[in-house]
Formats: C-alpha cells, structure tokens, sequence
C-alpha cells in the first residue's frame, strides 16, 4: 500500500511539473527538459548514480532511497536555472510538491541536495549549521570545487542520470 501511494504521489508531481516543461532544441543541454525561472535518510543504492552539470564541470552525485529521490529521478534529465540563497546554496522552486521527510540534519555539508518545504531543490555548496528540517534528496560524491563552480549569483545546473 505504502509503495502504491509514493507511485501515486510521484505520478502527480510528475504531471504536474510537466505543465510547466518546455523544450527549447538540444543546445548545451542535450536532451534535458528545461524549466526557465528567473523522507528520512537512507543509504545511497546502486542505480541511483547521478550527474550534475555546472558550466563546464560535472559532478557524479548519488540519490537516496527514498520517495523524494523516486520521483525526482522520474523529472530527469532537467536543467534549472537555480537561484542564489544565502551565500551557501543555490535553489529552484518547482511548481508542484515532492513527497517528503523533513529531519533536522543539525549540520549541512557541501554537495548535500536536499528538498525544503515539500517543493524547494535545493544545492548546498558550503557547510554550516542549521536550525531548518529538510528532505534528503541525494548528495554529490566529491564536492571538491562545488562553491567555484556555482560562483556567487544565479546559476544553469543540469540533473541527470549517469
């Protein structure tokens, strides 16, 4: 019953952010879906590998096993202008809600992808503490030159499965 509603729930938010998907050619994006705006933790598994494309630098991430993860995985490949936060991470509302599981990580390392809300994707590209509940989403495997990479404004990332 439980994996017939995360299916469900990922099926939704599947329909939903495809509402607002456009394609607009291959261009440096490949085949990727772009979308143009200005659960608790569990180990990784295999086939959950991932890339992430920033500028010229790619990055091999790993998603969780979880609903969140589930559905996000059924959005790729995508490509997201992501905004700015804080000085530490970069973020994309998508117009639909994941499934989530808020948890209090107390602490955010450089490379975690988490879900805030139920709709924000959020990058974390510095390690800090934290007060706010997130989902857990994925994490990049060596985050070693993540923050250049991002630099300090709005940035063009690329999700997609490798």
């Amino acid at each position: 019953m439980t994996y017939l509603f995360a299916i469900t729930l990922s099926l939704i938010f599947l329909l939903g952010c495809t509402a607002g998907v456009t394609k607009d050619g291959l261009g440096s994006a490949g085949n990727a879906k772009n979308i143009d705006q200005d659960s608790k933790i569990t180990a990784p598994i295999e086939g959950n590998s991932m890339k992430i494309r920033i500028g010229s630098k790619t990055f091999n991430a790993t998603l969780f096993d979880n609903a969140t993860a589930a559905a996000f995985k059924t959005m790729l490949p995508l490509t997201l202008k992501m905004e700015e936060l804080n000085g530490n991470e970069k973020k994309y509302d998508f117009p639909t809600g994941l499934p989530i599981a808020p948890f209090d990580p107390r602490t955010i390392s450089s490379g975690d992808l988490m879900v805030w809300g139920s709709n924000t994707l959020v990058l974390f590209y510095k390690s800090f503490p934290t007060p706010y509940s997130y989902t857990k989403l994925g994490r990049i495997d060596d985050p070693a030159g993540l923050q250049a990479a991002v630099g300090t404004g709005n940035v063009t990332v690329t999700f997609e499965l490798g």
